[in-house]
């Protein structure tokens, strides 16, 4: 079972490609990253101008407060939504690495059993044992690679599931706490 130095080659060949694609896709991921911080850091510079601007036509203590009150329900949706923007990036990142695993494991797993059915046509007489323990060694890693993938998919999935659900319960915060404060100045 020796390798040939046109399979060690090919082998490198491989490992370089694949290491490229993973490096291309993490720069991509990292300039998606930049973008979208960007994209928060101008709007966030306008939106503190603004506020800074309403503050300073304060007249009173009521207005001061109403100002802060208005502010805090688009300044937790914005966070929200860049939470989500974060988590969407990480997991379209994860998705495409896991992609490339997968294709990856089941191209060495083509190589591999090549190689022992390679192997088993010249095995020597008395060797099945040997054949079989090879076989089974590769059927477990199999099985433990698609059960991983399996517990990682689901994971992923609870992930998302949660994400969607904390918008919606942030803002019922936000409107359940802003409601007495809107209370308290339509008093006065």
């Amino acid at each position: 079972m020796n390798l040939t130095p046109e399979q060690i080659t090919a082998a490198q060949k491989a490992n370089l490609e694949t290491l490229s694609g993973l490096t291309n896709q993490a720069l991509k991921s990292i300039e998606k990253l930049v973008e979208l911080n960007m994209q928060i850091a101008k709007q966030s510079l306008g939106d503190s101008m603004s506020s800074a601007k309403k503050a300073l036509e304060v007249k009173d203590i009521q207005q001061l407060l109403a100002h802060q009150a208005e502010a805090v329900q688009p300044m937790a949706e914005k966070i929200m939504a860049y939470s989500r923007h974060l988590y969407e990036l990480a997991h379209e990142t994860q998705a495409s690495f896991t992609k490339s695993a997968e294709q990856e494991f089941q191209a060495g797993q083509k190589k591999m059993n090549a190689l022992v059915e390679d192997w088993t046509k010249n095995a020597p007489a008395g060797s099945d044992a040997a054949v079989t323990a090879i076989k089974q060694a590769i059927a477990s890693a199999t099985n433990v690679f698609e059960t991983s993938q399996k517990a990682v998919k689901h994971a992923v999935e609870i992930a998302q599931t949660n994400l969607s659900n904390t918008p919606s319960a942030a803002q019922k915060t936000i409107k359940t706490s802003k409601k007495p404060a809107s209370k308290t100045t339509k008093k006065k």
